[in-house]
């Protein structure tokens, strides 16, 4: 029941609440550089919230757990030296493990050693339920300047391949305020590795604001291209289609088939074009609003190039956009393929129409030609009737005049049934036309 939350509004609406707090939902994290965030992002198809919660009472000092925590499908736990933050989506989960590293501790070197230690080591990362879709190790470091010996050195930690580089955002002074360098490579322990040099002051928020548009920017990137095997999968389907399409159609256009035949095969089709639009409708819709997100968090990353270096964005535009296209060309390409077999069967439907009417009109000469038989048969029954009826009736008039004459009355039998003809017709004729009438009235 809605409740009166103020005195001076009218009854809350029951999702007024929830609705309002939904900017507050996922908040960044605050990260305190220097940091290593390790983060995991699983397929949740089949994993409920229960199984979620099993595994994060396995964190040290959270056995008591409970699930009224988790209804906001965010969380954040603090453990010994790190926390880990809990956020569920709608197909996937993701679990971002922030540590912050001491001062002195250097960077790049041993920081494979580090990400395997957090979170009570490789044992819980491994058991989180669901399928891995993507894994990230996030390194974020002070360094007031991208020199070229910090690049060298973050590829010995990044691992094999070109080193994509760029400068993000701005200060007040309009320069930027970090760099991000990764390889987009997943290494030999199934993680990528990313790479934040921040100046020196850097707030704790910036920080978390900025790891969080990364990790992201990956995620949705990885999840829009779940689109891509889907789409080039549909293409063999698609070309049979068309192809089974224009020989419908040339069959439609040559009259070389049966209209039951053409009906049959355009519904098989057409069946065909629905479950391939029921079963990846949904993955298609959410390619775009994936690939949409990847371009928002890469707008807010205000990117700025270095010299000898590509851009995350130039990257993506290379790689990713090819891909988002043949998505978009295939969803094209399957609603058009639907649209076309509507048209082909309207245009069948049409022929059927006209088939039908010109049998229509075919039975319909036949049964007025029958109901003029019938109207004259009638009348010929009608005559023959009343020539039936008046035959008896003189032939009663005579026997009768006969009787009279037997009598003694001077009648003449034959000119009295004589004169009685005229008058019995048109009695007779009379009669049958109120018979006739009474029957059509009821």
């Amino acid at each position: 029941m809605n409740e009166i939350t103020s005195r001076f509004l009218p009854t809350e609406d029951a999702q007024r609440r929830e609705l309002h707090n939904e900017v507050h939902a996922r908040p960044s994290a605050r990260v305190r550089l220097p940091a290593l965030i390790v983060y995991v992002a699983v397929l949740n198809d089949g994993v409920s919230r229960e199984q979620e919660l099993n595994h994060l009472r396995l964190l040290p000092g959270h056995a008591d757990l409970t699930l009224d925590r988790m209804r906001g499908n965010f969380l954040r736990l603090r453990c010994d030296h790190y926390t880990v933050k809990w956020e569920r989506h709608t197909e996937f989960t993701r679990y971002s493990i922030v540590q912050t590293l001491p001062a002195h501790a250097g960077w790049g070197a041993h920081w494979p050693e580090l990400a395997t230690q957090v979170a009570t080591g490789t044992d819980w990362l491994r058991g989180l339920p669901g399928q891995t879709m993507a894994a990230i190790q996030l390194g974020m470091v002070e360094a007031d300047d991208l020199r070229d010996d910090l690049i060298a050195q973050s590829q010995a930690w990044l691992g094999e391949g070109a080193v994509l580089a760029s400068r993000m955002g701005n200060t007040t002074e309009g320069l930027p305020h970090s760099s991000i360098l990764t390889n987009f490579r997943i290494g030999p322990d199934g993680f990528e590795r990313m790479l934040v040099l921040a100046p020196s002051g850097t707030s704790e928020a910036r920080a978390g604001r900025i790891s969080q548009r990364l990790l992201e920017m990956e995620t949705y990137r990885l999840m829009a291209l779940r689109g891509l095997p889907v789409a080039k999968n549909l293409s063999a389907m698609l070309s049979s289609a068309e192809a089974q399409l224009a020989d419908i159609t040339g069959l439609l256009e040559r009259k070389g088939e049966t209209d039951q035949t053409l009906l049959d095969l355009l519904v098989s089709l057409a069946a065909r074009i629905e479950r391939a639009t029921a079963e990846h409708g949904f993955r298609f819709s959410a390619t775009r609003a994936y690939d949409t997100l990847v371009s928002q968090r890469l707008t807010e990353l205000r990117e700025r190039p270095i010299s000898g270096t590509q851009t995350l964005g130039e990257f993506m535009q290379r790689r990713l956009s090819p891909a988002m296209a043949t998505v978009q060309a295939t969803e094209k390409r399957l609603a058009s393929l639907a649209e076309r077999v509507s048209r082909t069967s309207a245009l069948l439907r049409t022929r059927v129409d006209i088939a039908t009417e010109v049998q229509n009109q075919i039975l319909l000469e036949k049964l007025t030609k029958g109901q003029a038989l019938q109207l004259r048969l009638q009348s010929t029954v009608e005559g023959l009737s009343i020539a039936a009826i008046s035959y008896y009736v003189v032939s009663l008039v005579l026997y009768g005049a006969k009787a009279l004459n037997k009598m003694g009355l001077p009648l003449s039998p034959e000119v009295l049934a004589g004169l009685s003809i005229p008058f019995v017709l048109l009695g007779t004729w009379k009669t049958v036309q109120k018979i006739h009438a009474r029957i059509h009235r009821d």
